[in-house]
């Protein structure tokens, strides 16, 4: 009853921290009081980026030992081959990116003032690609999803630091708090839903993970070899609420990662990983 009225007075506390007059550094520190107040265990903040992984230790350790030789290598020589390639003017990425593409990727998403509109990391690759005269990549496909997982490999151990400055940029990380929030589907379910409210517990035999730590290690190697970039991981959450999924880089969806990658500040980066 004790926890039970703990978890009630918690949610309240949330609800009330997370509210229209609270700023993202505000929100972000109610979500880590939120989970250290409900999640099992005693979990460090710098574990969050493992998601459920913190919470089984069984299951961490088979991860650990997976990460040692992971399957996925060839594919991210892959990845490493496109993003040294040179392109037909005999620039390449590295080219586009401040120190050549390392410890970068932390910054990304960032609100970009002139263009008035939220930046990922996947459109400063296309901007890069466009700017040299490339055809520009499709964006959460695969072959974006290899180019990335190594580029943003080369940000590893970098603290997550996505800003929110200006009255633009606190729109449209408003916009994303606010899609994270709805609810949605058939299941009227909201990201919310799973990752704040019911983190911790499990659906089926899959436990869900926290909302701190999400954005930090995309893509994902899904299955082994499958991989997933966060966007296409949007879509498929939606697709299991029985939604309708936006388009990958529509508004909806950079905006909702804006707000997402902000929860994840000061965690350190690590790309790509492997989930079952």
């Amino acid at each position: 009853m004790k926890r039970k009225l703990t978890y009630i007075l918690t949610g309240l506390m949330l609800s009330i921290s997370i509210g229209a007059h609270a700023g993202p550094e505000e929100d972000r520190n109610a979500l880590i009081n939120h989970f250290k107040q409900t999640l099992p265990g005693d979990i460090k903040f710098k574990d969050y980026i493992y998601g459920s992984l913190a919470m089984n230790p069984d299951a961490k350790d088979q991860y650990d030992s997976f990460m040692e030789f992971p399957s996925y290598s060839i594919d991210l020589d892959k990845g490493q081959k496109m993003w040294e390639t040179p392109f037909k003017n005999g620039k390449n990425f590295p080219s586009c990116f401040k120190n050549g593409g390392k410890n970068v990727a932390g910054n990304y998403p960032y609100f970009d003032n002139e263009a008035n509109r939220v930046v990922t990391f996947e459109n400063a690759i296309n901007s890069c690609l466009k700017a040299n005269g490339e055809k520009e990549l499709k964006y959460a496909e695969k072959e974006m999803g290899l180019l990335t997982a190594y580029a943003r490999s080369l940000s590893d151990g970098m603290t997550v630091n996505v800003k929110v400055e200006g009255a633009a940029a606190l729109a449209a990380y408003e916009k994303g708090k606010a899609y994270y929030g709805t609810r949605n589907g058939q299941l009227n379910f909201s990201c919310k839903s799973c990752h704040v409210q019911s983190a911790g517990k499990f659906i089926r035999s899959d436990q869900l993970s926290m909302t701190i730590g999400h954005a930090s290690h995309w893509p994902e190697f899904r299955g082994g070899t499958k991989i997933t970039t966060l966007q296409g991981r949007f879509k498929q959450c939606e697709k299991n609420v029985r939604a309708k999924p936006k388009a990958a880089n529509s508004e909806e969806y950079n905006n909702l990662e804006y707000y997402l990658t902000y929860m994840s500040n000061g965690l350190p980066m690590q790309t790509p990983v492997f989930r079952k």
